[in-house]
């Protein structure tokens, strides 16, 4: 849905709270400056999220052509029908442990439906967090909502 997001922004006078400006803010706030991204197909090859995480200046890396065709299929294939197998959970595994080889010191999980499948456990040793967008964005909103409270009063 981010996609249609400059489009929102520029037909309302509130602001959007963007889910990838949400997630480079926690981001970069951990000193973090290359991340992996996993997602659909269109959050890790289109430029409407990799680029606002860029605009951040973050470095965006993301899976080869299988292995992002291999993250695509798991999501919409298994997860969006509940579906959790073991060897999916391994493939993601093997896809951040690449991420990381490459030069991830984080890695970004695009799609609330990759926190059935991955824990903080499975990215490569404990300097290498992951970033639940989802999670982060509903803590943004909690956020943006609180100050604006403290704003009027």
């Amino acid at each position: 849905m981010h996609k249609v997001a400059p489009a929102i922004e520029g037909a309302c006078t509130i602001p959007l709270l963007h889910l990838a400006d949400a997630t480079a803010d926690a981001v970069v706030r951990d000193g973090v400056a290359t991340v992996g991204l996993l997602g659909t197909a269109f959050t890790m090859e289109q430029d409407f999220y990799r680029g606002r995480l860029e605009n951040h200046g973050l470095t965006v890396l993301v899976p080869d052509a299988p292995s992002r065709a291999d993250v695509h299929r798991v999501i919409y294939d298994e997860l969006c029908h509940g579906v959790v197998r073991e060897g999916s959970r391994r493939r993601f595994v093997e896809v951040i442990h690449e991420l990381v080889r490459r030069g991830a010191q984080g890695i970004i999980l695009g799609c609330i439906e990759i926190e059935l499948l991955i824990s903080p456990d499975d990215a490569e040793g404990p300097g290498v967090p992951l970033y639940p967008t989802t999670t982060i964005h509903a803590h943004a909103a909690v956020e943006a909502a609180l100050a604006a409270t403290e704003d009027r009063s």
